[in-house]
């Protein structure tokens, strides 16, 4: 009995280094809800973060929540301000109409890679903004947009 326990006890410990590690890099993670799962034209997500380390390479990830009443196969997306501006396009299902990402709650989370390897030139706020590429004016089943930065360390 004695080695049972210890064995959920080191599995416990195991699973919460490796979750304290998975997010130890995250200096940024927000998103920006829609109403009424509705992305509008005219909504732009805005966030702001503080870069402390000029020296370090982030990786700046763009999270999509949505429904599976979002109409599309891809989706276009305008960034920009202060990381360069950029026009990106991305799939939310496969050709069959499956969809990819990550099932959480009725939400299917789709993470996209901004960049791999950005570099700021200086420490201070940043900004960028995000909205909708599509040509639909208000685009259905879009819950959320959200952005992550990970420090991946000194270069």
């Amino acid at each position: 009995m004695k080695t049972f326990s210890r064995y959920i006890l080191l599995c416990a410990l195991g699973a919460m280094a490796l979750l304290t590690s998975c997010s130890k890099g995250v200096v940024y993670s927000r998103f920006y809800p829609m109403e009424s799962a509705e992305w509008r034209v005219d909504s732009v997500a805005h966030f702001d973060f503080y870069i402390d380390d000029a020296a370090a390479a982030y990786q700046l990830l763009v999270y999509v929540r949505h429904t599976e009443r979002y109409p599309y196969q891809n989706m276009w997306l305008f960034i920009g301000d202060s990381v360069p501006t950029d026009t990106i396009e991305f799939y939310l299902a496969d050709d069959r109409g499956r969809w990819l990402g990550n099932r959480h709650h009725g939400f299917i989370e789709m993470p996209v890679l901004l960049e791999e390897h950005c570099h700021f030139p200086d420490t201070g706020t940043y900004h960028l903004s995000i909205q909708q590429g599509m040509r639909d004016s208000v685009l259905r089943g879009v819950a959320d947009v959200g952005l992550e930065i990970i420090r991946h360390g000194k270069e």
